[in-house]
């Protein structure tokens, strides 16, 4: 008991007790369970761990501001940051992700030739309209590239945003058009780093009293360019009042309930990323001055004569000219020193062996948190092919992951929206597309395809595509699409054409051999005799 206790105790005992007896539980619950492991507070390992956390909006909102910038830097400066981000993005959007409408003939009340025919109408209207810049309100890219673009800044940023707008542009068919905003320009209005805890707007994403989103507000420039001397943003809602069509879409994942903006992906692994950074150009630093061959020349006297004629500075030299007392090393410099002067050379000893052992230590580490094996971050395979093949797959998990969730919150929207556009400009037959949800789903069902996986033993790789096929585990159309990235019905049509034009060759060949024997033997007349009278 401390001095308190004491003292309570001698004129209290039975309150004294309680609070012994207060303690002792108090111990039991905090030795017991999770509070003798992670919670415990006595174990000196874990007595300086003082951790804080609070809702989404501490823990997230706070700090978007600056894991927005730190993220953008390690893109723009790190190579192994840099080298992730492209990687997701070569692997789960590509050269663009290609969608295959499947119609439900059963709820469109269609046959199945029907519904063939009306999905290659589609296929052929979509292209119309995605492989054209007019898909972009800045007329610059492609429905494809766009996809490239969402993806990339929602991976360096954390969200991205597209507004649909509709624009009647001369030489373009639809007018369904997508603009791109930046996730910085989504902010509260009146506050830069878009945070007010005073109103329902949180991050520039407006929701009402239930937690339903209704609306953003997009300022009209980037609040971190030097040049913004203007402070607006426009209101966008969210839903369109009438029809309930999206404006707006929010291309983002949560990880916190009551989160409303985005995480940039390499928010876990910035600290190790930065160090990394810095620890290979002090090593690459290190290495290129260990090979720089430098003369110095001391004298013992004033001289006023370089030596070996005139002193010359290399090309490669980087002399600071506002500090006289700067001296820089480069490659053959020969530098000449003041009476009383000595260089001491420094030895670095470098390149470091240790050094690539280090890196891919942490180089793993990194991988783990971003679901990246390390051969597929550093694009080195140094293992036996089944343990190549189990980071591959590994890494596929990962790649079709957030594949289905970018059609999900971008690609699927589009084309809904497109082709509700179709359809209501004739250039789509579907009846009862806007009488039905139920048959608009049934028609805007589609499939979407990508790059495929990398495949090590192409063989095999087919050989368990017919054993899926065979087995009913797969279609010959799936396979397609995900081995050589192709569709089956184009495949069947052009296979089919290729054999005609073989046999028809095949055909001509025969019978011009059959003729040349003919002649040979003299069981066909020729037509020479004619031709020369």
């Amino acid at each position: 008991m401390n001095a308190l206790d004491r003292v309570i105790g001698y004129f209290n005992p039975e309150r004294a007790l309680k609070r012994e007896y207060a303690r002792y539980k108090m111990s039991l619950v905090q030795n017991s369970g999770y509070g003798n492991y992670g919670a415990s507070r006595s174990k000196k390992s874990l007595k300086g761990w003082v951790g804080t956390g609070g809702s989404a909006y501490e823990d997230i909102h706070d700090n978007l501001a600056t894991l927005r910038t730190r993220s953008r830097d390690l893109t723009m400066g790190v190579p192994l940051a840099s080298g992730a981000i492209k990687t997701y993005r070569t692997n789960v959007i590509g050269s663009g992700l290609t969608p295959k409408p499947t119609i439900d003939s059963g709820a469109t009340g269609l046959t199945e030739e029907q519904a063939g025919e009306m999905e290659k109408q589609i296929s052929r209207e979509f292209n119309l309209w995605a492989d054209s810049v007019n898909c972009d309100a800045e007329r610059l890219a492609t429905f494809y590239e766009l996809q490239q673009l969402s993806f990339q800044n929602w991976l360096m940023s954390g969200d991205c945003f597209a507004i649909l707008q509709m624009k009647n542009r001369i030489g373009s068919v639809y007018e369904l058009c997508i603009q791109l905003i930046e996730a910085d320009r989504v902010s509260t209005p009146g506050n830069d780093i878009g945070i007010d805890t005073g109103t329902k707007i949180v991050g520039g994403v407006e929701v009402d009293s239930t937690g339903e989103v209704v609306a953003y507000h997009v300022a009209k420039h980037h609040p971190l360019s030097y040049r913004n001397d203007e402070h607006d943003w426009v209101r966008v809602e969210a839903f369109g009042k009438a029809s309930g069509r999206r404006n707006i879409l929010h291309v983002m994942t949560r990880e916190r309930i009551g989160q409303r903006r985005g995480v940039p992906i390499l928010a876990p692994v910035i600290e190790s990323l930065k160090q990394l950074g810095r620890y290979t150009d002090a090593e690459l630093v290190a290495a290129v001055v260990n090979g720089f061959m430098s003369v110095f020349i001391q004298k013992k006297e004033q001289s006023t004569a370089p030596p070996f004629g005139e002193l010359s500075e290399p090309q490669d030299a980087l002399v600071d000219a506002g500090d006289p007392n700067s001296v820089e090393l480069a490659p053959g410099a020969i530098i000449d020193l003041a009476p009383g002067e000595e260089a001491n050379p420094v030895t670095p000893g470098r390149p470091n062996a240790n050094f690539d052992a280090f890196v891919t230590a942490i180089t793993r580490q990194i991988g783990a948190a971003l679901e990246l094996p390390p051969e597929i971050l550093v694009k080195q395979f140094s293992a036996n092919y089944s343990a190549s093949r189990a980071a591959l797959l590994e890494a596929w998990k990962s790649f079709s992951m957030w594949r289905d969730w970018m059609v999900e919150k971008f690609c699927q929207p589009v084309y809904e929206e497109w082709l509700s556009e179709a359809v209501a400009k004739g250039r789509v037959s579907a009846p009862g597309f806007f009488s039905d949800p139920a048959i608009r789903q049934a028609y805007s069902a589609a499939q979407w395809y990508g790059p495929t996986q990398g495949q090590l033993d192409p063989v095999k790789e087919v050989e368990a595509a017919q054993k899926r096929i065979e087995n009913c585990f797969s279609t010959h159309a799936k396979e397609a699409m995900e081995l050589t990235g192709t569709d089956f019905m184009d495949n069947v049509r052009a296979i089919r054409q290729e054999r005609k034009l073989m046999q028809d060759s095949e055909t001509t060949n025969n019978n011009h051999d059959g003729k040349k024997e003919g002649e040979k033997d003299g069981k066909i007349q020729t037509e020479r005799p004619d031709r020369e009278q």
